[in-house]
């Protein structure tokens, strides 16, 4: 990761002073091109009376028009809405709108694992059968070419609402109110589909209907759409509204989640509201939700609330489940050198895919595609990425020949296939990733003064927000920073507290998940990396830091030290001038998965470095390989040999070479594919028997007979070791675990040894 600071033009001392700014407030308004009077002014007192016109945006009038005239002619009208928050949310305003002018208004939510994402056809089907002779989309409905037709040749009019991009072809709907359509005057292009569905209230009422605001505000941050421009009205009054919400159903979610009403802010609403509304449609219909927000009695709205917790502590079991099953699988295959990673089980939970595929980039650093099969025998899934891969662009291509279904963007893709073409998908997917060129950045906005912090300084951050797509979370800077203390915490110690002390001020700062970060490692910090929060233990509220980066340095103590051994450290730390790989292949794997600059990575053959400071990153083949490294010129060199091409991390045991030529001799007929089954059936990792297969085609034990592998009749009495293959991946792996387990000082004498012959 490479770590920029932001820029910006200074605010005037005169803007400072007439909007009463502090120092941290002005300087991250600066940073955020916030920097003239009408600028501050709309972020700071913009309300919902400061939106545009809703006839500003395209069809607008032509769908309330619509609308309109179904409700003085009683016509019935169906909401056909999404099963995320925003779905949700959107299908509420446009239901309590409705209901408001008296419409004989209804409502539809597609179930996940039936009807599927958007527009289907037998759900429009039983829509029109039941009577509706106006459908209304939220939140989707874009892509219903064949559904819209279908409607129309059964005098039905749809109007679509949506903001979700234009596929080549539009339906042939009575009206298409979209927040992005091509030419249209509305000034704001990045509602989510409850932004679009306030807007349409908003016309249909004559009204700004501050009341639906803390709806849209929650759609807003769970799709992730900007929070500046008309997005940061909907967020910040949204905000406003619910921290004094009158809506049992809202009250009943806010209290179940341990959170105050008062006290809400954006990352209650990301981490703890969306999240919960999101649980109901991934495990179960999502209507639910939708009968939560809109409920007017506390009792009733407390029952719904419980279900709602119940399906959210459910989702998270299931994630964890998947995610650890994930894990398993990485390991049994032997995946940890590949580039890419699909992984596939019937059993995984089709509503926790995308969670998980999130869980597996941020631990393997890895593209990553979860896979499972429905009841009808289709497998589906979901897919992310890290930055530099591109997983939309790199499956389009293949969508053709093997993908049934396929959407998504730069970061996260929906596909679906046939089972028979998992295998070859997992194979082209592998090799559509070329790596990336350049180490991905990330912007922090200035270094962060210790002295004088207080929880004040919170207050001051605040008012450059509400946070989130478009307007992120600050991140500051401490350089150089002296580590009071260290602590580990939570039940598998796998959190760090530090106080962190500089220049008479100190703060505690906590990173999550950060076991990695040892006592060795924290001599070597250059910059940490925080966002700054309030900590709420025991009645007490106090200031505290979360840890989102890390630079690291050669402390000074080591200079001196010409090899510093540290194998047994995780983290891969960028001050190294270059990153020696003795197997190329591993290039473009260690850029991806340690955050490395690719400049900065070569095989050991190309080094002519002089005097530099050098990593050796991957595992020598033999000790001929290790004495060449060791003749070239270091300044400094680090030894961490945390990557190999090894078949197998230890030799299997004689007991697991007969095993599977007894099964190989029972089962003939099998492909090298199907023996992943056989590898889980005799509880051996899949690697190890490729391995043993290869050992017994050297050997004569078993043919291939058009991709089928039989016994070999009466085959020859050979050992094991009169394989040549057997024998050079044992001394491989022998000398692999050598070098890796040998202790340092003897390591560090070999090593210093042979630099010195040099």
């Amino acid at each position: 990761m490479d770590w920029k600071q932001r820029s910006g033009t200074e605010l005037a001392p005169e803007l400072v002073a007439e909007y009463q700014l502090s120092p941290i407030t002005a300087k991250l308004f600066s940073l955020r091109g916030i920097n003239t009077a009408p600028k501050l002014d709309f972020w700071l007192n913009a309300n919902e009376t400061d939106l545009a016109s809703p006839s500003l945006m395209h069809d607008l009038d032509k769908a309330v028009e619509r609308i309109n005239r179904a409700i003085d002619e009683g016509e019935k009208i169906t909401i056909y809405g999404d099963y995320d928050a925003d779905g949700i949310t959107a299908t509420s305003i446009m239901v309590e709108t409705l209901g408001i002018l008296g419409a004989d208004v209804h409502y539809f939510i597609p179930d996940r694992f039936k009807d599927g994402y958007g527009p289907n056809m037998e759900a429009y089907q039983r829509i029109v059968a039941n009577g509706t002779k106006l459908i209304i989309t939220v939140d989707n409905g874009i892509t219903g070419l064949d559904e819209v037709a279908y409607a129309n040749s059964q005098q039905v009019d749809t109007i679509i609402t949506d903001h979700h991009k234009f596929q080549a072809e539009l339906p042939d709907s009575y009206a298409i109110v979209h927040c992005n359509y091509p030419g249209q005057d509305y000034p704001f292009d990045d509602y989510c589909g409850a932004g679009v569905a306030y807007t349409i209230s908003r016309a249909l009422m004559q009204d700004s209907m501050p009341e639906l605001l803390e709806l849209a505000m929650i759609g807003t941050i769970g799709d992730m759409v900007k929070v500046s421009g008309e997005g940061h009205i909907i967020v910040k009054r949204g905000l406003e509204i619910i921290n004094q919400t009158e809506r049992p159903g809202l009250r009943a979610l806010i209290k179940n989640a341990g959170l105050k009403i008062g006290q809400i802010n954006e990352t209650d609403i990301g981490f703890n509201v969306a999240p919960r509304l999101n649980a109901v449609g991934r495990l179960a219909n999502a209507s639910l939700a939708v009968e939560l927000l809109l409920c007017e009695n506390d009792e009733e709205a407390q029952t719904i609330a419980d279900q709602v917790e119940k399906l959210n502590e459910e989702r998270k079991d299931l994630t964890m489940r998947v995610y650890q099953s994930c894990l398993k699988q990485i390991k049994r295959n032997g995946w940890q050198s590949k580039n890419t990673l699909v992984i596939y089980d019937p059993d995984f939970h089709e509503g926790v895919l995308g969670l998980v595929a999130n869980k597996i980039v941020e631990e393997v650093h890895k593209p990553t595609i979860i896979l499972t099969k429905n009841e009808a025998g289709l497998v589906k899934g979901s897919g992310r990425t890290l930055p530099g891969f591109n997983v939309f662009d790199a499956l389009n291509p293949l969508k053709e020949d093997y993908l049934v279904k396929f959407g998504g963007h730069d970061f996260a893709c929906g596909l679906s296939m046939e089972a028979d073409k998992i295998s070859p998908f997992r194979a082209a997917f592998e090799a559509s990733f070329k790596g990336t060129k350049e180490l991905p950045t990330k912007y922090y906005d200035f270094e962060l003064p210790l002295a004088g912090l207080s929880l004040e300084t919170i207050t001051d951050i605040e008012t450059a927000g509400p946070f989130g797509t478009d307007n992120v979370q600050p991140i500051f800077s401490i350089s150089q920073p002296e580590i009071a203390s260290c602590f580990y915490m939570g039940q598998e110690k796998n959190h760090i507290r530090l106080t962190v002390a500089k220049n008479g001020g100190n703060l505690e700062v906590v990173g999550f998940n950060q076991k990695d970060l040892t006592r060795v490692l924290l001599t070597y910090l250059d910059q940490l990396f925080i966002q700054l929060g309030k900590n709420s233990y025991r009645k007490q509220v106090k200031l505290q830091g979360i840890l989102t980066g890390i630079s690291f340095t050669a402390p000074a103590v080591s200079l001196t030290t010409p090899v510093v051994d540290l194998r047994h450290e995780k983290y891969v730390m960028g001050f190294a001038d270059s990153y020696l790989l003795f197997d190329k292949q591993n290039q473009t794997l260690a850029s991806s998965m340690y955050g490395l600059d690719p400049a900065k990575i070569m095989p050991i053959s190309d080094y002519d470095g002089k005097g530099e400071m050098a990593v050796l990153l991957d595992v020598p083949h033999n000790q001929k390989e290790l004495d060449e490294a060791l003749t070239k010129d270091y300044g400094q060199l680090y030894l961490r040999f945390l990557l190999d091409r090894l078949p197998v991390q230890s030799i299997p045991a004689k007991s697991a070479f007969a095993a599977v030529l007894r099964y190989v001799y029972q089962h003939p007929g099998l492909t090298i594919d199907d023996f992943r089954q056989v590898a889980r059936f005799l509880g051996l990792a899949y690697n190890s028997v490729l391995f043993i297969l290869r050992v017994f085609f050297e050997l004569n034990f078993i043919r291939l007979d058009q991709d089928k592998i039989m016994g070999v009749k009466n085959p020859p009495t050979r050992p094991l070791t009169a394989s040549k293959y057997f024998l050079g991946v044992s001394a491989q792996v022998n000398f692999a675990q050598e070098l890796r387990q040998m202790a340092s000082s003897k390591l560090l004498m070999y090593v210093n040894q042979q630099l010195r012959l040099h």
